[in-house]
């Protein structure tokens, strides 16, 4: 499969996700929600990761890539806590469009940080994705 195949198996997944979450949320403290499916997201991962590295183990990943995973870790845990307490307190119509401007961000970090280039069709596409975003949240 490519990469677009993937891309939208991610979103439906996403999508799937918050409705999960939203019925998942109710009448229970947001954080505790959130550490219960990130305890299921580890024990998931590790059971896919387990047999990707058996023989290589650990060793070949540098000082930077665990900086940069646990960062990315630390900074997907805070997004999690802030989504499950969105959630709980808002209308899932509502929160995931939000929630996506995270595409719109990611496009303008990796210009600034990563040097990536856009073209102006993708600017107008981060463009109506924030247009769009702001359209579903704002009744």
């Amino acid at each position: 499969m490519n990469w677009f195949t993937w891309s939208l198996l991610s979103a439906f997944f996403a999508g799937i996700t918050a409705i999960l979450a939203k019925v998942g949320v109710e009448g229970v403290n947001s954080n505790l929600a959130t550490a219960i499916r990130t305890s299921v997201v580890l024990v998931f991962a590790w059971c896919m990761a387990i047999p990707a590295f058996r023989g290589a183990g650990l060793a070949p990943l540098g000082r930077r890539t665990w900086v940069f995973l646990v960062l990315s870790g630390l900074a997907t845990g805070l997004s999690w806590i802030c989504y499950f307490r969105a959630l709980q307190i808002g209308k899932v119509s509502q929160v995931a469009p939000v929630d996506k401007l995270s595409v719109a961000i990611a496009i303008v970090l990796a210009v600034v940080f990563l040097g990536e280039r856009l073209s102006v069709r993708e600017g107008i596409g981060a463009g109506l994705i924030v247009t769009g975003a702001l359209v579903l949240a704002l009744r």
